[in-house]
């Protein structure tokens, strides 16, 4: 992906995107339930930031080699 900068956005219907700035179309997406936005009483948009944060520094060490990938057949637990 070329290099671009990025910006946090809340989305009208609420998802919080992160996107090219120069872009409308979002890279990734994410959406909390009310449950969840209830837990986290209004400070949903400061813990997708610290997640989109902690995704754009993982993709940018498996852009330059990084990290190590287990190859591994089978579905995966992902916590």
């Amino acid at each position: 992906m070329p290099t671009s900068f990025l910006e946090i956005v809340e989305l009208p219907d609420g998802r919080i995107a992160l996107r090219r700035a120069e872009d409308e179309e979002a890279l990734v997406t994410l959406e909390f339930s009310s449950d969840a936005k209830a837990f986290l009483q209004g400070y949903h948009v400061e813990v997708a930031k610290a997640m989109l944060n902690v995704g754009v520094q993982m993709a940018g060490r498996l852009a330059e080699g990084d990290f190590e990938h287990d190859e591994e057949d089978g579905p995966r637990v992902l916590h």
